[in-house]
């Protein structure tokens, strides 16, 4: 008898019989709707997404057109563009009293257990470095990151070249407990399902930007969350998606 696969062993643990269901109740932990950050952090407001300039193109044109791009000129966006882009892939529309946040992509029981960090390289107003997206102040937070971060990064995707030449970076890490907390082993599945949601926006997003994304799965867990500062066990990177202009 063969030895069943990873892969084989997940699908089948995280069916929805192991799904069980958790509603709190008045008095239940509830985890926070995005980290924590320190009381002396200094947010970076963004620019009003809905007053960035975009193209007048429909969703059927932005469809057809949409490509993977992982050549990037070298002109930088602007920090409206990102705001634009952060909205359209994490945009808080508004906070229920159950509570909850209700985005611009959709999430397994609106849990949006993504946090958004950003490699930014070459962000007008920005300094390069790593950066968290606070969504419901939509705002950024510098993190203390080495200053090597850029090349651990780059590393942990096996040196690919458009991480090194992006204009940003997007990584988006997963904070377990919101998604586990109510849907047991399944949510490991939901996880990766609305990773693809917020990847896909960002796609479409960019072509009304002139700009280019390429999707990444190929890093190695393990240095890519070092790099990061993060556990890899309760709060991990799913999903990369590296972005800059599109070359004339």
């Amino acid at each position: 008898m063969t030895e069943e696969s990873i892969g084989r062993e997940f699908m089948r643990k995280s069916q929805r019989k192991y799904h069980i269901p958790v509603v709190p109740k008045e008095g239940d932990y509830v985890p926070p709707l995005e980290l924590p950050y320190s009381p002396e952090a200094k947010l970076i407001d963004l620019p009003d997404p809905m007053q960035v300039e975009i193209s007048n193109m429909d969703v059927r044109t932005a469809i057809l057109q949409r490509v993977t791009h992982r050549k990037y000129a070298e002109e930088p966006i602007s920090l409206p563009e990102l705001s634009f882009l952060l909205w359209a892939t994490q945009g808080v529309k508004s906070v229920t009293s159950r509570p909850t946040t209700l985005r611009t992509v959709p999430s397994a029981g609106a849990r949006h257990a993504f946090e958004t960090l950003l490699l930014v390289n070459r962000v007008e107003g920005l300094e390069p470095g790593l950066y968290r997206f606070a969504a419901i102040e939509h705002a950024l937070i510098r993190l203390d990151a080495p200053a090597e971060v850029h090349e651990q990064i780059v590393s942990a995707c096996a040196n690919q070249s458009h991480v090194h030449t992006s204009a940003v970076t997007f990584i988006w890490a997963a904070i377990l407990e919101r998604m586990k907390l109510r849907y047991g082993e399944r949510g490991y599945r939901y996880l990766h399902l609305d990773a693809g949601h917020i990847c896909q926006n960002l796609y479409l997003a960019a072509e009304v930007i002139h700009c280019g994304v390429c999707a990444v799965c190929a890093f190695d867990d393990d240095a890519m969350n070092a790099a990061l500062g993060l556990d890899g066990e309760e709060q991990f990177a799913v999903y990369l998606g590296t972005l800059g202009r599109q070359p004339a």
